[in-house]
């Protein structure tokens, strides 16, 4: 069996053991606002699997796409007074100018995302130097006017965690100086998330004291993907945009043939039991299993039990993360000897932390659903490994908080996770 990845925008790419596979745009459109919307009627989504983008216009062979679409003016004139013709109005074609508002930066965390966001947008990365100095310090610089933008800066803070989080602090402050309007940091993955609250005494909340560098490095707004628990919004002093990546992860389960009645969603452990709960409901309300596990230190954990019923049953393992695996293996381990007749594990981060390939590689799970909020090496593909791209669900986030629309839309909104 051959991994497939179903990354951005535009081709479709081989690699051993792994098929990195670049669709053009799903069935949800990342246009924004309204005359974006009106420009959906030249867009025609692929069938599922194709690579290719079709666009099709009435009354032209092509339309200019630069950064916004083309969209149709409609004349007043009376055209009764021609000879030979009825009434009517003719339609011309006019290419609205680009925003040149709006900008889009990447860090080096993911800039591969970052591209596909930017393609998925009609838009182009924004010109930055990113170096480092022999001692390790971080040198950043933008290549370009940002003042009086919207400035979106797109940085996972994946391993390495605290480089990649010195260098978006470092490029918050860089866009500030240069006077931009409004900076947003796109964080798809936010680290420390979980140093969340304290469990013995002593500790550090960590997410707490990351929320404010981001905030007095002069961040004006946070957009974040999958947080580890919802209540590290609360964390920061600014406005933040929480999106969900696993309507994502149920578009591409709704294309497998998998009957309800064989469907059971298991969380696999206590604290995940919303999450896998909300995600059950968007499976035809599949029945619920929770792993109930007893952790005896940090990256480490013991199956105890499991509540609920699997027997002859399809399980869908659902997490918001991966490090190590060793709680979705145990988990799955357990599903197997209670008579699971297959696995499957979704998560929307894959941090892989050693020795999580080898363990997720160990012919437990049927196949393990991933996003590409962190980027993975190719030397970390495995058979059973499939990548779902989240750039279309960011780039519509980054229209609406560009254009002030609501973020209450079906796209990141459908979980119902409090």
């Amino acid at each position: 069996m051959m991994a497939k990845a179903a990354l951005g925008c535009g081709s479709a790419l081989k690699r051993q053991h792994c098929i990195l596979h670049y669709p053009c745009f799903p069935s949800s459109s990342f246009l924004g606002d309204a005359s974006r919307r009106l420009a959906r009627l030249a867009l025609v989504p692929p069938l599922r699997g194709s690579s290719s983008l079709q666009l099709r216009c009435q009354g032209a062979d092509s339309l200019a796409w630069n950064g916004r679409p083309v969209l149709p003016i409609i004349p007043t004139h009376n055209w009764s007074g021609v000879v030979g013709s009825r009434p009517m109005q003719d339609i011309f074609l006019q290419e609205s100018k680009p925003d040149t508002r709006l900008k889009i930066f990447s860090g080096t965390a993911n800039l591969q995302l970052s591209q596909e966001i930017a393609c998925c947008m009609g838009l182009e990365l924004g010109k930055i130097k990113i170096k480092r100095f022999a001692d390790g310090e971080i040198y950043v610089q933008l290549q370009e006017s940002v003042r009086g933008c919207d400035v979106f800066l797109v940085q996972p803070t994946c391993p390495p965690a605290n480089e990649n989080l010195m260098e978006l602090l470092i490029m918050v402050d860089a866009c500030r100086r240069a006077s931009a309007k409004n900076i947003t940091a796109v964080i798809p993955y936010f680290g420390y998330a979980r140093a969340d609250r304290k469990t013995q005494g002593r500790e550090s909340i960590a997410a707490k004291l990351v929320a404010n560098l981001i905030t007095e490095a002069g961040a004006n707004r946070v957009l974040v993907l999958d947080l580890h628990s919802g209540q590290s919004m609360g964390y920061f002093d600014i406005p933040v945009d929480h999106v969900y990546g696993q309507p994502v992860i149920l578009d591409y389960l709704a294309s497998k043939v998998i009957s309800s009645d064989d469907l059971v969603v298991v969380s696999p452990d206590v604290g995940g039991v919303a999450r896998a709960r909300a995600f059950a409901k968007k499976l035809s309300d599949a029945p619920l299993a929770i792993v109930d596990k007893r952790r005896q230190d940090h990256n480490m954990s013991e199956v105890m039990n499991l509540i609920g019923d699997v027997r002859g049953k399809v399980a869908v393992m659902v997490d918001d993360m991966i490090d190590t695996a060793g709680t979705i293996t145990n988990g799955a381990a357990l599903l197997h000897q209670e008579g699971a007749r297959e696995v499957y594990a979704c998560c929307t981060h894959g941090v892989f932390s050693p020795p999580a390939i080898e363990r997720l590689s160990g012919g437990l799970f049927q196949e393990v659903i991933i996003t590409n909020s962190i980027p993975v090496t190719e030397e970390n593909y495995f058979p059973q490994l499939t990548i779902l791209s989240v750039a279309n669900l960011l780039g519509e986030t980054i229209w609406r908080v560009h254009d002030d629309s609501s973020g209450n839309f079906e796209i990141h909104s459908s979980l119902g996770i409090d």
